[in-house]
């Protein structure tokens, strides 16, 4: 049997499309991906709304697919927009596609870390500061304490997806660890991590996830499928 994906995903982002289906291949179930795009190359405030407007055309088309799960693939996109946004839209989704799973990057990455148990975070966002602060505000409005955070102040989604692995461990390494729970290595599906997540375990000695991680856990469990899933840090390491 193989397991159909759908991803809605910004125009601009080629990363989500890359890290899932790596991930989701080193499982033992099989899985087909299709995606739906919405315009968007500037990540601001504006340009998420208008995405976000693009929606509904988006699950039509991958309607039409039949797919068993759908991922909303922006984090950004949701938490901009003000506390519990994600479980609004997801629940909106659902109406359209009542078969269906339906999940968002932004609900996968809060549900990951409450698998993980853990409370007192650190992050790296490539947003512009005042995103970087909504995605902030998001999560400690989730219940998180946001112990340290860095953006790394790209405003093109482009460039995004092309961020070096080595500035965003750099960035995670001027973070203060000392009582974190967990540490969010990229709160972003655009920004590439997926090498970095368990390089960044054994340096840093606690959890480590990514909005790819997270998002492939949600998709695992709702699908009632086991998460685990080599190399790819605690929280799929084992099931809960």
């Amino acid at each position: 049997m193989t397991h159909r994906i759908g991803l809605i995903v910004p125009s601009s982002n080629v990363t989500v499309e890359t890290e899932l289906p790596a991930l989701l291949a080193r499982h033992p179930e099989r899985f087909s991906f299709h995606s739906s795009r919405m315009r968007m190359h500037q990540v601001s405030p504006e340009a998420l709304k208008a995405m976000n407007a693009q929606r509904e055309r988006c699950v039509a088309e991958l309607a039409d697919a039949h797919v068993d799960a759908l991922l909303y693939a922006c984090l950004v996109a949701l938490m901009a927009q003000g506390p519990g946004e994600h479980q609004r839209v997801e629940a909106e989704l659902r109406t359209q596609l009542a078969d269906t799973a339906i999940l968002s990057s932004a609900g996968a990455l809060v549900a990951g870390l409450r698998a993980l148990g853990a409370s007192r975070i650190a992050l790296v966002t490539p947003y512009l500061r005042p995103l970087a602060e909504q995605v902030v505000s998001y999560l400690e409005a989730e219940g998180f304490t946001v112990l340290d955070w860095a953006a790394l102040e790209v405003g093109d989604n482009t460039e995004v997806g092309c961020i070096p692995g080595e500035r965003v461990l750099a960035a995670a390494r001027g973070l203060d660890l000392t009582s974190a729970d967990a540490l969010i290595i990229s709160a972003c599906v655009q920004m590439p991590s997926l090498d970095l997540v368990a390089p960044a375990e054994e340096e840093f000695g606690i959890p480590v996830l990514s909005a790819a991680t997270a998002g492939a856990y949600a998709l695992l469990t709702w699908l009632g499928l086991d998460p685990v899933i080599p190399d790819a840090g605690r929280l799929l390491a084992a099931p809960r």
